[in-house]
Formats: structure tokens, sequence, C-alpha cells
């Protein structure tokens, strides 16, 4: 019926909110190395912008250092202007055909930024899915003017999207503490 599609819409939404929070957060970097770290880094490939995966494997070669092999010999020394010049910060050094890119320590006040960083995409995430909520219920309250629903079903639905809001909240919340986790381990 028409709550049971309303539902599911905004639990669709919801989940998606979440999933971009998850992507956003993959972005900020742990004293950690992971290969993702790199996926914005765009290449100059013969006068054309590729990113970098396109252009090269990309391997850990131990918890802090990423290895970037690019495939083609000629490329070695773009890819590392690439990852040199991108905003992470990063400073890769060349054996070879190889680069190794370290991951620099992350100092006490970088930590705390990256922290606060995560604190507001967190937010933003859980004041798209409230706003998820207000437009469900807004729908609900339409439908129950118009006749289309009885009351207590309008009921009902408002709770059932009170508890997609909660849920999802909960796993933000969550996403956010193994981050802050991450984050703080050094």
């Amino acid at each position: 019926m028409m709550t049971a599609e309303l539902k599911k819409t905004a639990e669709h939404k919801m989940q998606k909110s979440v999933e971009a929070l998850q992507h956003d957060l993959a972005k900020v970097r742990t004293g950690r190395a992971h290969t993702g770290l790199l996926d914005h880094v765009m290449v100059d490939y013969y006068g054309t912008l590729m990113p970098i995966n396109q252009v090269a494997n990309i391997t850990l070669l131990d918890a802090r250092t990423i290895g970037v092999q690019p495939w083609e010999k000629p490329m070695v020394a773009k890819v590392e202007k690439a990852i040199r010049d991108s905003d992470l910060g990063l400073n890769p050094a060349t054996q070879g055909d190889v680069l190794r890119v370290p991951m620099p320590m992350l100092t006490e006040e970088r930590r705390r930024d990256l922290i606060k960083v995560v604190k507001h995409e967190g937010e933003n995430a859980k004041i798209a899915i409230r706003n998820l909520r207000r437009d469900a219920n807004a729908h609900l309250k339409d439908a129950l003017k118009k006749h289309e629903i009885p009351e207590d079903e309008e009921r009902r639905a408002q709770d059932d999207v009170q508890k997609l809001t909660d849920k999802h909240i909960a796993e933000v919340d969550r996403l956010l503490a193994e981050k802050e986790k991450d984050l703080m381990a050094i």
C-alpha cells in the first residue's frame, strides 16, 4: 500500500545517506595505509586526466606504505608528480619502476582536526536522515488530511519511520566511533 511504499523509499534514502558517509569517511586518512586513499588522484595520461588506478597497480607493501606500479615505464614520473601534487600531503619515493608511498605519522593535533572533520560529516549525515524522516512524516500527514489513510495507520507508519531513523542514526554513530578509534590508534 501507500505507507509501505513511503517507508521503503525513506529507508532506501536513509541507507544512501549512510553509504555517502562511509564513502566520505574512507577519504579521511588515518595513520594506516589503504589503497583507496589514492582513488581521487588524477594522472596526466598522454594529455588526458585519468584516475591513478587506471594507469597503475596499487598495492599495500606494509601497514604504513602503499606501493604504486605504473603499467608503462614513462608514466612513473607523472604518477609520482600526481601523488606529490595531490592534497594528501604524501611524498612518494621511486625505486626502479615502483613508487613507495609512506604514510606520514599523524600528529596529535592533526588527529584532533581530523576527528572534527569526521564529526562534522557525521552530523551532516544525521541531518540528512532527519530531513528524510520529516519529509516522510509530512507525506503521511498529507495522506491523512486527504483521507487516503486512516489515523491509526498514519500513527503506525510514523512510528515505523521513527524506528528507521533511529536505526540509521545508530549506524552513523557506529561508523563515527569506528573512524574515531582508527584516528586515535597510533
